[in-house]
């Protein structure tokens, strides 16, 4: 997505504890997990921003983060199955050793079809579902399984745009480019 902007940037994975703190609700989870990362690769490229997400779905209040195997993934999906959820992602900008960051979080929330059996298997056939929070991914072969969502689209698919443009502009990380057509 930043690519289709027309930005430029290294992608330079962080590991971080991704496990969810007792009593953290969905939106402070995820904005915490992604200041962590961005803390960890700011320190890398202590001259650079870096900018840093993290997505998951809700259900019930219930965090669900990526399925463990074809097992877990027929499961949750079983369980969106005809009902509506919240997806949550945070996302960070950091600089320096991380000292200087800007976290927000954005909700979406996003109603399910009603899915038989078969589509499930056959959609978590594709391997799609395994590395996707919820277990599924609306900009590719999951989307099938999307009625109706109500928020941001890029949410969903893991990087809230319109949001992370505003913090990058405010920031003067990115500027507009002065012809049409060009990018940022």
């Amino acid at each position: 997505m930043l690519a289709a902007l027309g930005l430029t940037f290294t992608v330079d994975a962080a590991d971080a504890d991704e496990r969810i703190l007792p009593g953290e609700g969905a939106e402070d989870f995820v904005r915490r997990l992604a200041r962590d990362k961005a803390r960890i690769v700011a320190r890398r490229h202590p001259g650079s921003w870096v900018l840093a997400a993290d997505t998951v779905v809700v259900l019930d209040g219930e965090v669900l983060g990526k399925p463990e195997d074809v097992n877990g993934a027929v499961s949750m999906l079983t369980r969106l199955s005809g009902r509506g959820h919240e997806v949550w992602s945070g996302f960070c900008c950091c600089r320096g050793a991380g000292e200087e960051c800007h976290c927000q979080a954005v909700m979406t929330a996003v109603q399910f079809a009603v899915l038989d059996g078969p589509a499930i298997q056959a959609y978590v056939s594709t391997g799609d579902p395994l590395d996707k929070a919820g277990g599924y991914g609306i900009q590719s072969f999951g989307g099938f399984m999307v009625r109706e969502i109500s928020g941001s689209y890029s949410n969903v698919v893991g990087l809230p745009l319109t949001e992370v443009v505003a913090v990058l502009l405010g920031l003067g990380v990115v500027r507009p480019a002065p012809a049409a057509g060009d990018g940022y």
